[in-house]
């Protein structure tokens, strides 16, 4: 019995090196990019796992013929993504432009031109993004250190490629675009209830906090006169402080996201180092804040973090007039993250500072008031966080079962001709 991959083949398949039944596997070329072009150009960036994105393609400076570049493509070439971790080796589809312009790869992108004869082009596109060749390609076809890895062409070129009969090939790559479709389809729909709960759960948020529209039916204060003290964590050579063991942990923006704190990742830094920066040393019921990046992102530090530090993060400690989880909830809110994103600077990364922070207009309401309004948002914001995760869950397991399918068909496990899409996932592993 023949195998790719570990995978046996049906009796009729037979497998070889991809080299051998294309007739293009190269990398395109550098191109010389201006605002608009004669030839579309389309990188690692454009060529995402959903398909290619169009808005992210860019223009070549050529005024040649385009067939004559290194990288000009054909309709059905099959787009390989070929450095960077993360990146590298997501397949893409190329069909032709929307615009009907000439379209070249970059020198990050390999292209696969198959023969024909031998290997369907659709059926190449489905086996290269099947699981088991996806695993394949960083256990084995992938060189360079960490973040500069880059595909090998003469690995991709010898590595092994099912060959079922080419009519068969195409009854697949049919199967697979029908079902494929549907399972992306419905994705697609659960994706679009996740997002509508989730601008759901911001309105009732700025509802039941009385911020709706930027208007609070509350009088609102500078933060500073509703905490105890703002301040900020390590900023000047934070790094320099860093242990591998040892150490006292320490939070930073990675950590943070709108209400929770994520431990990995967590750096650890020295007792000297600790001790030189008590000032950001972080008690429970904190409320840190994101100085750079996702600006604004705040979370309550949790009792496990008592005592814990936190590099370039904004420290809110809440004092006796306001409870930490309802200073969460306002902070969180769309109402304080567009003041937010008012008050940040830098072209790159956006960068939120503690003054800025000291003077954010916060509704000023009794503790007890405060602490209500808490209450009643766990309650119901709880139900729609619920339901939300049920759907993303439904994507995950959708992504799952498309995996499973694409896999099961192009090794041959089930008969496509036979089969509907929606049962041949049954007993195969994922």
């Amino acid at each position: 019995m023949t195998a790719v991959l570990g995978i046996g083949l049906p009796s009729d398949w037979s497998a070889t090196p991809l080299k051998h039944v294309t007739k293009v596997l190269n990398r395109g070329s550098a191109p010389d990019y201006v605002d608009l072009g004669a030839v579309r150009v389309i990188s690692q960036a454009s060529n995402q796992s959903g398909g290619l994105d169009w808005e992210r393609t860019r223009f070549h400076d050529f005024q040649g013929t385009p067939s004559t570049l290194k990288g000009y493509l054909h309709p059905d070439d099959v787009l390989i993504n070929s450095t960077g971790t993360g990146t590298l080796g997501r397949i893409g589809y190329f069909t032709g432009s929307p615009d009907g312009l000439p379209c070249m790869a970059d020198s990050h992108v390999t292209i696969a031109r198959t023969d024909r004869n031998e290997l369907d082009p659709r059926f190449a596109y489905f086996w290269l993004a099947s699981r088991p060749f996806q695993e394949y390609v960083y256990a084995a076809l992938v060189v360079g250190a960490t973040n500069q890895i880059e595909l090998n062409r003469d690995r991709l070129g010898d590595a092994l490629v099912p060959l079922p009969p080419v009519s068969e090939q195409r009854r697949i790559a049919d199967f697979l675009d029908t079902e494929t479709s549907r399972i992306d389809n419905l994705t697609a729909k659960r994706r679009r209830m996740r997002e509508l709960l989730s601008l759901k759960r911001e309105r009732v948020i700025e509802s039941m906090l009385g911020l709706e529209r930027g208007n609070s039916s509350h009088s609102l204060v500078p933060l500073k006169y509703m905490v105890e003290a703002v301040s900020v964590g390590i900023v000047i050579t934070p790094a320099k402080w860093y242990v591998d063991s040892g150490g006292t942990p320490a939070l930073r923006g990675v950590n943070v996201t709108p209400g929770g704190i994520n431990p990995v990742d967590l750096v650890q830094i020295s007792a000297e180092g600790h001790a030189e920066h008590a000032k950001s040393r972080l008690q429970a019921g904190d409320v840190v804040v994101v100085r750079t990046g996702q600006a604004g992102a705040a979370s309550v530090v949790p009792p496990e973090l008592d005592g814990a530090n936190c590099v370039d993060l904004i420290i809110v400690r809440p004092g006796r007039r306001i409870a930490p989880k309802y200073l969460e909830y306002v902070l969180n809110s769309e109402y304080a993250r567009a003041r937010v994103s008012e008050h940040s600077v830098g072209s790159i990364q956006a960068h939120f500072n503690v003054g800025a922070m000291k003077q954010i207009p916060i509704p000023s309401l009794p503790k007890r008031d405060q602490e209500e309004t808490v209450a009643q948002l766990d309650q119901t914001v709880g139900k729609i966080s619920h339901l939300r995760d049920k759907f993303a869950k439904q994507e995950q397991l959708l992504a799952e079962r498309r995996q499973a399918l694409i896999t099961a068909a192009v090794t041959g496990q089930f008969d496509v001709s036979t089969a509907s899409g929606r049962n041949v996932t049954e007993g195969v592993s994922v």
